[in-house]
C-alpha cells in the first residue's frame, strides 16, 4: 500500500512517515499546497491513501486570522477529499479535541455532540464535515495534546520540551490546573493510524489518544517526577493567561471503537516515560 503523507515534516506527520517506511510518499508544504485544488490534483496520484496532517494550529492567531485557519483546515480538507474521491483513494483527515466545548466533564466519545468555542476548533470541524461529505472513503482521526520528537513547527516545539527547558533554566513555571486533556505520544498515534488504514477498518470517525487524562499541571508534574527534577512548578487558572481564544476546560477523548478491533492505546504515563527514554533523558524513576 502506497500512502501519501501531507505535512510529513510535522510532529505527527514525521512519525507517520516513520511507521509506513518505504510505503510512504512524504509531502511537505513545499511540495503540495492544500489550499490549491490544482496543486492537490497534480501531486496526489499513484497512491492508495492520503493522510492529511496539514493544519493551521495556532489557536490564538486563528482568532485574528480566521480566513487562513479556514483555508488550511477546511478548504484544504475539501480539496484533498475531492481528489481522493475522484481517484478512489482512502482519505485520512487529522482532527482535534477542540471541536468540543468541554462542558461534558468526562471524556468525549466519537458520537458526542460537537460545539467548538474558538475559530480553530470551528475550522477543524468544518474540515471534518467537508471530508465526510466530499469523500466516500474517509477516516477522521481526532487526537489531542500531541507530544513527539519532531515538535510542532506552528507552536515552536512541544509541551514536554518546554517544561524541561524552563526547569533547566531554573525558571518559575506556571501551568494551568483547570484544563483537562488527553496527552498523546505521536508515535503511538501513528501506529494506530497505520493499523486503521491497513486493516481497512470501517470508514468513519475514530478517537486516537493515549489512555487516561490529566490537567496540564498534572502533566508537567509527572514530567518532573519521571526525571527527578525539583522544578519550581506553580498551578494557575486559565483565566490568568488572558489568551484570545477560549479553550475547552475538559476535552479528554476516549474511543468507543478501537477496542472492538483489538486496538488499544497505552496510558499517557507509559507513553511519556518511553518518550523521555527515547529522547535520552535517563533519570527516569521506576
Amino acid at each position: 500500500m502506497k500512502v501519501a503523507i501531507i505535512g510529513s515534516t510535522g510532529q505527527l506527520g514525521s512519525d507517520i512517515l516513520d511507521v509506513f517506511g518505504e510505503e510512504a510518499l512524504p509531502l511537505s508544504h513545499d511540495e503540495i499546497e492544500v489550499k490549491d485544488i490544482t496543486s492537490c490534483r497534480r501531486v496526489l496520484k499513484g497512491v492508495d491513501a492520503v493522510i492529511n496532517c496539514a493544519a493551521y494550529v495556532r489557536v490564538d492567531d486563528s482568532e485574528d486570522h480566521p480566513e487562513e485557519a479556514f483555508m488550511v483546515n477546511a478548504i484544504g480538507a475539501r480539496n484533498v477529499a475531492l481528489v481522493c474521491n475522484e481517484k478512489r483513494m482512502k482519505n485520512v483527515y487529522i482532527s482535534t479535541d477542540f471541536i468540543f466545548d468541554g462542558e461534558k466533564e468526562e471524556p468525549y466519545h466519537e458520537n458526542d455532540n460537537i460545539n467548538p468555542i474558538n475559530i480553530y476548533g470551528l475550522s477543524k470541524y468544518a474540515g471534518e464535515i467537508l471530508t465526510r461529505n466530499y469523500c466516500r472513503r474517509f477516516y477522521i482521526i481526532r487526537s489531542a495534546s500531541l507530544f513527539g520528537s519532531k515538535g510542532a513547527r506552528g507552536k515552536g516545539g512541544n509541551f514536554v520540551e518546554w517544561m524541561i527547558k524552563k526547569a533547566s533554566n531554573n525558571e518559575i513555571i506556571k501551568v494551568v490546573d483547570d484544563v483537562v486533556m488527553s496527552p498523546t505520544y505521536t508515535k503511538d498515534a501513528a501506529n494506530i493510524i497505520k493499523n486503521i488504514i491497513e486493516r481497512e477498518l470501517p470508514y468513519g470517525i475514530y478517537h486516537v489518544t493515549n489512555q487516561g487524562y490529566c490537567s496540564w499541571f498534572e502533566f508537567a508534574k509527572k514530567i518532573f517526577e519521571f526525571l527527578d527534577i525539583d522544578a519550581k512548578l506553580l498551578p494557575i487558572k486559565s483565566d490568568e493567561l488572558n489568551r484570545k481564544a477560549r479553550r475547552p476546560k475538559f476535552s479528554a477523548l476516549e474511543s468507543t471503537k478501537l477496542n472492538n478491533f483489538g486496538l488499544r492505546m497505552r496510558s499517557w504515563e507509559d507513553a511519556l516515560a518511553d518518550y523521555l527514554r527515547e529522547k535520552g533523558y535517563y533519570k527516569i524513576i521506576g
